[in-house]
This record gives C-alpha cells, sequence and structure tokens, in this order.
C-alpha cells in the first residue's frame, strides 16, 4: 500500500516526538533529576520520591484534561490548533529543561509535568487525525506504519545522544552538560518532523461548532459518559485494552528493575532497550500487513496471546540470555498491539466525534499502568521472586483475551 503525503506526514510525529519519548522521559532525564537533585541536598528516596509526584502528577493533568480537550478537538478547525498549541508546549518546556540551572531542582520538576502535558496532548490530537487521514480500509496499515516509524525515529535520535554521551560531547563536556543537550537534540528533532503535520494534514471529520465550543464540549463529556452503553461494543473494548495494556505498560516500566534483580549491569539494559526498539520497528508493520489480510482483531488477539507467553516464561526468567529472549519477544508484538488497538478504536468511534473518544481512550492509557506495578510489588514481596512478578501480569492479559475474544467479529460494524 502506497501512503500519501498526507499520510506520511501524520506518520512522521510519531518520528518526531519518539526522541522525547526515549531520551527525556525513559533514558536521561529520570537519572539527571536524581544527580542534581542530590547536588542540592536532596536524599536520593527524596529524591525518587518528587520524580514519582511529578510523573502522578503529570498523568493526572493530562487524564483528566483529556475526554474535555478532545471533545472540543472535534469542532471545525480545533484539533489543528489544539495540536499545535500543546505540542509547541511540549518543545519549548523540553528546551527549557536545557537552559534551567541545574541547582533549580524544584523548577525541573515544574517544566517537566508541563512538558508531559505538552508531549500527552499532541499525542492525543495525533490519534485522533487517524480518522482524518485514513478510511477504515486503511486504518491498521498506516496506524502501524506510524508505530513503527515512531520506533525508528526513538532508536535514531537515542544513538546520536549516545555519541555524545560515549565521546563526553567529543570530549568537551561534562556528564550533566552531555545530558542538558539531549534535551536539546530531543526538543529540536521534535520541531523539525512536526513541519509535515503541520503544513499538510487537515482535519476532515468535525462539528460544527455551535458557538460556544467550551461549554457545549464539557456537556457533551458528560452526555457520552452517561450514554456509554449505547456504545456497548465500544465500552467492552475499552475495558479490554484496559487490561491488556496495563500489562503492556507494566512489563516497559518495570523491565530495568526485574534485569537489575538478576543481576544486568545498567549498559547492557540500554543495549536490551535499543534492540526492542530495533525489533519493533519492522514488527510495528508487520502487524499491520497482518491485519490487512486478515483482521486487526486477529492480530490483536495474537498480540495478547504472544504477552501471554512472555509473562508464563518468566517464570524460568534467570540469566541475561532469559531477559535477551524475552525483551525481543516484548519487541515483536509491542508496537503491533498498541498500533492495532489504536486502528480498531478508531474504526468503531463515530468519525466525527474521534477526538472526544480517543480522550477516554487517552484516559485509559493513561491510568492503566496502575493495577500492574501494585500487582507485581505485592507477588514480589509475597514470594520474594521478582520473576514471579512478572508472571503474575498474566492475570491482566488474560482477562483481556477472554474479554476482547466475546466480542463479535463485526463489533466494528455495530458499535
Amino acid at each position: 500500500m502506497k501512503l500519501t503525503k498526507e499520510q506520511w506526514s501524520w506518520v512522521f510525529y510519531d518520528w518526531a516526538n519518539s526522541g522525547y519519548g526515549i531520551i527525556v522521559t525513559t533514558a536521561v532525564l529520570p537519572i539527571y533529576f536524581k544527580t542534581v537533585a542530590q547536588a542540592s541536598g536532596v536524599t536520593a528516596a527524596n529524591a525518587t520520591a518528587f520524580w514519582g509526584y511529578a510523573n502522578s502528577v503529570g498523568t493526572l493533568l493530562v487524564a483528566l484534561l483529556a475526554p474535555f480537550l478532545g471533545a472540543l478537538a472535534d469542532y471545525q478547525g480545533f484539533k489543528k490548533r489544539l495540536l499545535v498549541a500543546f505540542t509547541t508546549l511540549g518543545m519549548v518546556m523540553t528546551l527549557g529543561l536545557a537552559l534551567l540551572p541545574s541547582s533549580q531542582w524544584q523548577w525541573l520538576l515544574v517544566i517537566y509535568v508541563l512538558s508531559v502535558l505538552g508531549y500527552s496532548g499532541g499525542n492525543l490530537f495525533y490519534d485522533s487525525f487517524l480518522t482524518d487521514v485514513s478510511g477504515d480500509a486503511q486504518m491498521d496499515r498506516i496506524s502501524s506504519v506510524g508505530y513503527g516509524f515512531g520506533y525508528l525515529g526513538g532508536v535514531i535520535a537515542f544513538i546520536l545522544f549516545m555519541v555524545l554521551e560515549f565521546t563526553n560531547g567529543f570530549g568537551r563536556l561534562s556528564s550533566l552538560a552531555v545530558a542538558r543537550w539531549g534535551f536539546v537534540l530531543a526538543a529540536v528533532w521534535w520541531v523539525i518532523f512536526f513541519v509535515p503535520i503541520v503544513k499538510n494534514v487537515h482535519q476532515r471529520h468535525a462539528l460544527t461548532s455551535p458557538g460556544a465550543p467550551l461549554r457545549q464540549s464539557w456537556s457533551r463529556v458528560w452526555q457520552t459518559i452517561a450514554h456509554l452503553r449505547q456504545h456497548k461494543y465500544l465500552a467492552w473494548f475499552l475495558l479490554a485494552y484496559f487490561c491488556y495494556i496495563d500489562g503492556v505498560d507494566t512489563i516497559f516500566t518495570m523491565a530495568t528493575s526485574i534485569g537489575l534483580d538478576i543481576g544486568i549491569t545498567s549498559t547492557t539494559l540500554i543495549m536490551v532497550l535499543l534492540v526492542v526498539q530495533l525489533v519493533a520497528f519492522p514488527f510495528s508493520i508487520l502487524y499491520g500487513w497482518l491485519a490487512s489480510k486478515t483482521s486487526a482483531r486477529t492480530g490483536i488477539l495474537l498480540a495478547i496471546v504472544v504477552y501471554l507467553l512472555i509473562c508464563l516464561d518468566a517464570l524460568r526468567l534467570h540469566t541475561v540470555t532469559d531477559f535477551w529472549v524475552l525483551a525481543v519477544l516484548v519487541g515483536t508484538s509491542q508496537g503491533g498491539i498498541q498500533a492495532l488497538s489504536r486502528s480498531y478504536f478508531g474504526r468503531i468511534v463515530p468519525k466525527d466525534r474521534s477526538s472526544e473518544f480517543f480522550g477516554f481512550y487517552n484516559i485509559l492509557g493513561k491510568f492503566s499502568a496502575v493495577l500492574g506495578p501494585i500487582l507485581v510489588g505485592v507477588v514480589t514481596q509475597l514470594t520474594g521472586q521478582s520473576r514471579i512478578g512478572a508472571a503474575s501480569l498474566a492475570i491482566l492479559f488474560v482477562l483481556g483475551l477472554v474479554i476482547f475474544g466475546a466480542l463479535p467479529k463485526d463489533a466494528a460494524d455495530n458499535s
């Protein structure tokens, strides 16, 4: 399938903000923050706690605002304006992380929370633009290409950062300065590849503005919540999605801790992260191809089964080799399950209200990684084995598999 210029422009937004996702959120800022906070007299325990609080605040803000912002974006002309506004906020705040003096660790958290708001808000509008750039028949492939190129873009941006880190900025930078230049790299990467979506992507499905869009958007959110039972297949899908995506996100967020427990070094963990991203690139696209030959439903069910096997295989997790095997398996299905879930959801929502419904989708995506970490933590404490804690996530995938599997094959046509 050949993508149009508009569709490629949409795809490259995922490429654009992937540098933020891997450099800022995952690899660099957590370590940078703990370093500068402890240098200012904050204990290691308090630094970890403050970092956790900041992430919780950012997640909560996005989750609470998502349905309202999505409903507002459904009115003609609002979706792109909101995409530009939130993405600009994310890019400026990411650059602000580099410019802020390292002694101002409190403000570092504030700026980070604002960058999360911009990043996550931008993703909400980006996701909902899927219904504008693609018809139902193409949605699986285009969504999968978006995720695939997002992983590839993140790998390339991170490799550029690693060149800076391993050479100490070509012998001219301290470790803290390298981290700050990493934030600059993430911001510039975002800016450059953001341009195509602004120029070439347009809102095609929209509601007519009633004259008071803010008030009407708020009213529509409550109406949707009250009448969600009218969209029964959509509601059941969201419940299934909440279960299995909780497992997916938890595996990603807890992998580092589990790896350290079995003696894997931080350098090896970085290499594992890169390999997972590289594997996810072709397999995300492969899942899109599979969906075109069968259905998105088949692809999602396959990915859930793969994750279920990963959880069960975690019971024999003892060596570095075992960890590598599981990491590669995660890479084969991580992008696929996310991409096909997005396209499946995009197919069953009312097109002129896609942003509103993607707001609820966004809420579940943000709150999903709540039950999983608690489950892993409790089981790990009870058994003293983090591998058994990881295996306990099979419960979430079984629930997701049962609920999603119970949806009729033609749910997308009757939602």
